[in-house]
């Protein structure tokens, strides 16, 4: 039996007025998705547990089995576990972004780009360097990730704190969003330290040159200490790989003790390669039975606030990633594929939301039986459906066991 599921990054999302009054996945043409939920099952499930952020790290350990209020401890040793930077048990990792800060005509102080224009990974390694050389050594380290994500290493730091994800305040002004509590003034300090260092630094003024936004600061956020969680074979016996090109996902699939797979063109944007991620996985099924395969480009174009970016998204994954994997599974006897976002990201709101998001599972069973209804891979029409798993984490051991899904 070979099993697979599939990712897209933040694909739920409200009615847009642009497109109709329809979501993006209502908009989209979407035909391979679409299989899945109509000759599958369909529904709704929670991703995000009262209490949590809506965030990918609280989301992705929920679609793979883990109960957050069990084994979430933030979102940064996750990434942490991706990057291969071991952390001791006094070691606090910390999301480092590099940002792009602006000024409103009134002065204000604003987030301009969380993401500094989507920076290269080359050029920000070459930024990251350079801070870690002036502001680590001791106590911090800065270690470069995948464009604007990098990681800060507190040893014998304090993670009881207030954080702020940046991409919650796109175009919002940064006062009363810098870190607060216990520890957050050495936060605050290594923050302001970086704006003139990263000022002064040549990439940063060949990036104007060229006209891009410069990255103006470094942004820390999602603290937490390495979380312990069984793996997917000490679980359900079954010997994995992931393919993603964000140190978020990856680092849980390496928590999960699946194997990373690199695709080359993966880059954790709209310009990834598809194609890619879909012929890479269906290679790695023949050599292992799981797969975990995400794309975030979705997600990127929810909080770019884009309908239309996410809607070309979504056709790009539909066709390129699931429409790969489906018709790769054709090889294999027995298979299932279960398909589900994170969390939404809302283009209204170009950040995550808590909304219910909409699952799919089709069997190599449901094909052989001719199975199929009247419904739509999207929100409402899983609405229709009327299943509604509250837990989403609980969907994961049922998929695989091919136990059958109730309220």
């Amino acid at each position: 039996m070979k099993y697979v599921i599939l990712q897209g990054d933040g694909m739920a999302d409200w009615p847009v007025a642009e497109l109709g009054n329809k979501t993006p996945l209502e908009y989209a043409r979407t035909p391979n998705m679409d299989r899945i939920a109509a000759q599958g099952r369909l529904g709704l499930t929670h991703t995000i547990p009262d209490g949590f952020p809506s965030g990918s790290d609280v989301g992705t350990m929920s679609l793979l089995g883990y109960d957050p209020r069990r084994y979430h401890t933030g979102r940064s040793p996750i990434e942490a576990a991706s990057m291969g930077v071991e952390l001791g048990p006094d070691d606090i990792a910390f999301r480092c972004n590099l940002v792009t800060l602006g000024q409103e005509n009134d002065g204000q102080e604003i987030m301009v780009d969380f993401a500094a224009d989507h920076i290269t990974s080359e050029e920000a390694s070459q930024l990251i360097h350079t801070i870690n050389a002036e502001l680590g050594g001791g106590e911090v380290e800065f270690h470069p990730g995948v464009s604007y994500r990098h990681l800060m290493v507190w040893h014998g730091g304090k993670e009881k704190m207030l954080t702020t994800p940046p991409h919650d305040i796109t175009g919002q002004p940064t006062a009363g969003h810098f870190p607060d509590g216990d520890g957050a003034e050495r936060l605050r300090a290594l923050m302001e330290r970086s704006r003139e260092i990263l000022a002064a630094h040549p990439v940063n003024k060949q990036r104007q040159a060229h006209g891009h936004k410069p990255a103006s600061s470094i942004w820390l956020w999602g603290q937490g200490r390495r979380p312990a969680v069984p793996t997917i074979k000490q679980q359900f016996g079954l010997e994995g790989s992931v393919i993603s090109a964000v140190d978020l996902v990856r680092g849980i699939g390496v928590l999960a003790g699946l194997e990373v797979i690199n695709v080359p063109g993966a880059t954790g944007f709209l310009d990834t390669n598809y194609l890619g991620k879909g012929q890479y996985g269906v290679e790695s099924l023949r050599h292992k039975d799981f797969l975990f395969l995400h794309v975030e480009a979705t997600d990127e174009a929810g909080h770019m606030g884009s309908a239309v970016e996410k809607v070309r998204a979504l056709e790009n994954f539909d066709e390129k990633v699931v429409g790969t994997i489906l018709t790769g599974l054709a090889e294999f006897p027995e298979w299932r594929v279960l398909l589900m976002p994170d969390h939404a990201t809302p283009v209204a709101i170009k950040t995550h939301s808590s909304d219910p998001v909409p699952f799919a599972i089709l069997s190599s069973d449901d094909v052989k039986q001719g199975n199929s209804a009247p419904v739509y891979y999207n929100e409402s029409s899983a609405k229709t459906t009327g299943l509604v798993v509250a837990e989403a984490w609980t969907i994961m051991g049922r998929f695989i066991r091919g136990t059958a899904l109730t309220q």
